[in-house]
């Protein structure tokens, strides 16, 4: 018999208001457009149809990713469970901004290295690095054979960061992991070898009709 090993997919919400208004998001508080909606039951179908499920779910508290996560967990059978700690990285006062006034305001420095935030009141890279670091520790640490997360574009990739040891460089610079619209990266890790493996990326959903 093979070693246990801890599958984790994390999967990206679905499309947003912020997404159709061309803002800023971060913690700014989108609900999914319909388009969205229609993303997470398609993805949640086709799952189903495949025979995926999982024996967890944990969403970030924003709510575009908990109401895909609720559709997920509608269409599979699901309980789901929220952790502030999934949350998409916070941008302080850039939330809500369209790129020109934001530009305006808060006028990008030629660098910022990993240890300043955004503006004032956001998050360093290094920040959001602990941040998410500690969410996957939790995560691991309870030793479910299957878990799902659901969050953001951001963190997400933050997080595929930590996974493959990829410290924060400064001006976002470095290692990028771009998910889409219900785009999605699965893995899997050994628990006895420390070892990570990459099993599937999906960058995500092209935009649907209702």
């Amino acid at each position: 018999m093979g070693r246990a090993l801890y599958s984790v997919t994390f999967l990206r919400h679905g499309r947003s208001c912020a997404d159709d208004e061309g803002v800023y998001e971060g913690r700014y508080d989108s609900p999914l457009t319909a388009v969205g909606e229609a993303q997470a039951y398609r993805r949640a179908r086709e799952w189903k149809e495949c025979g995926v499920t999982f024996d967890r779910v944990i969403a970030s508290t924003l709510q575009r990713a908990r109401r895909t996560a609720e559709i997920v967990c509608e269409v599979l059978n699901l309980p789901l469970e929220t952790s502030e700690a999934w949350m998409e990285i916070n941008s302080g006062k850039l939330a809500g901004m369209n790129p020109q006034e934001a530009e305006r305001i808060y006028p990008r420095p030629a660098f910022r290295n990993p240890y300043e935030t955004i503006t004032p009141t956001g998050e360093s890279e290094w920040q959001v690095f602990i941040r998410v670091a500690q969410a996957l520790e939790e995560v691991i640490r309870q030793g479910v054979p299957r878990t799902l997360v659901v969050a953001h574009g951001g963190s997400l990739s933050m997080t595929l960061r930590v996974i493959c040891g990829v410290t924060p460089w400064g001006n976002s610079q470095g290692v990028a992991f771009h998910l889409g619209d219900l785009g999605f990266a699965r893995t899997a890790y050994d628990p006895q070898t420390n070892v990570w493996h990459f099993l599937e990326l999906h960058p995500g959903l092209q935009e649907i009709e209702q």
